[in-house]
């Protein structure tokens, strides 16, 4: 029972960190850009929960957390179980190049959520007496300060942190919901905001206002994703009780901010959520209250940080990124982790995000467009896997939730004139190098000049016999046995390096998450074996405990070092990613004294 409370108030803390910190300036952004009038209020209010309700609570914790690779989700795993449902090979590819693009958008929206969450934060400062005339400027130092201390703490790791994030987020959707919950009874009408007709009236009767607001009402539905992206960590059953508590302390907030604009028609609303806050806090409470707020940012900020993380080495494992340098932060979590070009990347990014836009309100005008991509993306998936199980209730429901998020995503479209296109600027850069690394190296296999197995078997026999041997075993990393690459070629029969004992070594990346195999698959010919590690996407190897166990102590390890020749600038720039990144051997921390790289020219 204990253990049951403790995963759900963790889920918290690593999964509702990004959806909790909408209501600070959802409401806000939606009244600043539609002006609504006093009867319209409940209809924007109903919008936003039905929202919650379609989005969130169907799509993704109903509909897609049904869907998992031994307990995993998130975007690579519906294009994984996609491709498992067809041997079309146009229908492979168009997923494979769908799950491109919603990784492309995860990682840009990686960069707005953290500079939004933080800036709309540090502007609650405003409401502190003797801080109202506080300059803007000065409110960008304060979200600089704070982010450049998150984004240099990842390098140390954020496991023991970690385990204050739940209860922190679990006062914080307590203390939002109270807040909430206290203006809506000053007001108890805006509970009729529950039933959907109000958000129907108000699209049929302002179509091009309910529109615009579409656009911003997603933004309570940011986040959404996380619940099924950090399933296999946290599990189905803790996700969905956290969200059976979150969500109606997020709607008593969003039904209390409508309430305190409607009995205090009399001011103009700059920030809907902290002033509703201080007018039932006060000043002396207020200033704990703004301490959680910047505590919860830093949350959702952090939880999306590590989603980057993990997005990208799925990404690597499957083979869809170019390998990077990736520390480990912890001895008990195998996949926490930390990308090093990830994370200060991700922080220019934000940086550049505070000083283009300047305030929270210009951020949310343009946020959004990348969420909606993903959700149209994830929404097409379980259309189709569905309809391929042939289960009619889920198919069905979800060509209806396809449907709505594509109205999503057409109303974000105003915004990419209005900094929306930075989103795409974010999600192409990701995107673009996914696409020309697997693109040159499907370039660089065909380009290589392999040798067929049988006639690498009958020429090796050949010299294993007639030939001295050095003592001892070598390890040789071949891709699989069909084609024999040119370095082990050279190797043997160029430089005539032969050991006694030598071992061809195939890293095989399975369709699962989890999960490693050593396999001996025996000899192929005298002196000559193959050994086969199986290993699930979001597994972090160890080589050397591998190989121990499987009763091989090597001497050497030969790879294949490709030097590529081409006049083309894209192969060029190909060329250059893959000197910039690491090898092979040092992605998975081969021992460094024992390799020997082989060099083979490749003209392009």
């Amino acid at each position: 029972m204990f253990h049951g409370v403790k995963s759900v108030i963790r889920a918290m803390g690593a999964v509702f960190g990004d959806i909790g910190t909408s209501p600070l300036y959802t409401f806000s952004v939606i009244v600043l850009l539609t002006k609504p009038k006093e009867q319209e209020i409940l209809g924007i209010a109903s919008l936003i929960i039905w929202t919650l309700i379609i989005l969130v609570t169907v799509q993704y914790a109903w509909f897609a957390m049904n869907l998992s690779i031994k307990g995993e989700g998130g975007t690579v795993v519906l294009g994984e179980i996609a491709k498992s449902l067809t041997n079309n090979r146009k229908l492979r590819n168009l997923y494979r190049a769908l799950v491109f693009i919603g990784l492309g958008f995860l990682l840009g929206d990686g960069v707005i959520t953290p500079a939004i969450t933080i800036l709309s934060s540090a502007e609650g400062v405003r409401l502190i007496p003797g801080f109202e005339n506080i300059h803007q400027s000065e409110v960008i130092l304060i979200a600089i300060a704070i982010t450049v201390g998150l984004f240099l703490l990842q390098p140390k790791g954020t496991g023991k942190i970690g385990d204050y994030f739940g209860p922190v987020m679990l006062l914080w959707f307590a203390t939002i919901g109270i807040i909430g919950f206290y203006h809506a009874l000053s007001y108890p009408y805006v509970f009729y905001a529950v039933s959907p007709h109000h958000a129907i009236e108000f699209l049929i009767n302002h179509p091009i206002k309910g529109f615009i607001a579409l656009s911003e009402v997603l933004l309570a539905a940011t986040g959404g994703e996380a619940l099924y992206a950090d399933m296999g960590h946290l599990g189905r059953i803790s996700i969905r009780r956290a969200w059976a508590y979150v969500f109606p302390m997020l709607v008593l907030n969003y039904l209390g901010q409508a309430s305190y604009i409607l009995t205090h028609q009399d001011k103009e609303h700059q920030a809907i959520f902290f002033e509703s806050a201080r007018s039932l806090l006060g000043d002396t409470l207020y200033l704990p209250f703004l301490v959680l707020v910047i505590c919860a940012g830093i949350i959702a900020s952090q939880a999306l940080i590590s989603g980057a993380f993990s997005i990208v080495f799925q990404a690597i494992n499957t083979r869809i990124a170019p390998l990077l340098n990736i520390k480990h932060t912890s001895t008990e979590i195998s996949t926490q982790i930390y990308i090093p070009v990830v994370n200060w990347m991700l922080l220019a990014g934000v940086i550049f995000m505070y000083f283009n836009f300047k305030t929270s309100e210009n951020m949310a005008s343009a946020y959004g467009f990348a969420v909606s991509a993903v959700m149209v993306i994830t929404g097409f998936f379980l259309t189709f896997i569905h309809f391929m199980k042939r289960q009619a209730f889920f198919f069905i429901g979800s060509v209806l939730l396809l449907l709505i998020d594509i109205t999503f995503f057409i109303s974000n479209f105003y915004k990419i004139p209005h900094g929306g296109y930075w989103s795409v600027i974010f999600a192409l850069i990701p995107l673009s190098v996914m696409v020309l690394y697997t693109a040159g190296q499907s370039k660089l296999y065909k380009s290589m000049k392999f040798t067929p197995f049988k006639e690498f078997v009958l020429s090796f026999e050949n010299l294993y016999l007639q030939n001295p041997k050095i003592k001892g075993t070598a390890i040789f990393l071949v891709r699989d046995l069909k084609n024999i690459p040119p370095y082990v070629t050279q190797t043997f029969f160029d430089h005539g390096i032969l050991y006694e004992d030598n071992v061809f070594l195939s890293l095989v990346k399975k369709d699962e998450p989890f999960g490693v195999e050593t396999f001996l698959k025996g000899s192929i010919a005298q002196g000559l074996r193959l050994v086969e590690i199986r290993y699930g996407y979001m597994e972090v190897l160890d080589i050397d405990k591998e190989l121990r166990e499987a009763g091989i102590w090597e001497r050497a390890i030969f790879y294949g070092v490709e030097d590529i020749y081409t006049n083309k600038l894209l192969w060029k720039l190909f060329s250059f990613l893959k000197r910039v990144t690491p090898s092979f051997v040092e992605f998975y921390r081969f021992p460094h004294g024992k390799l020997h790289g082989v060099a083979v020219r490749v003209e392009f």
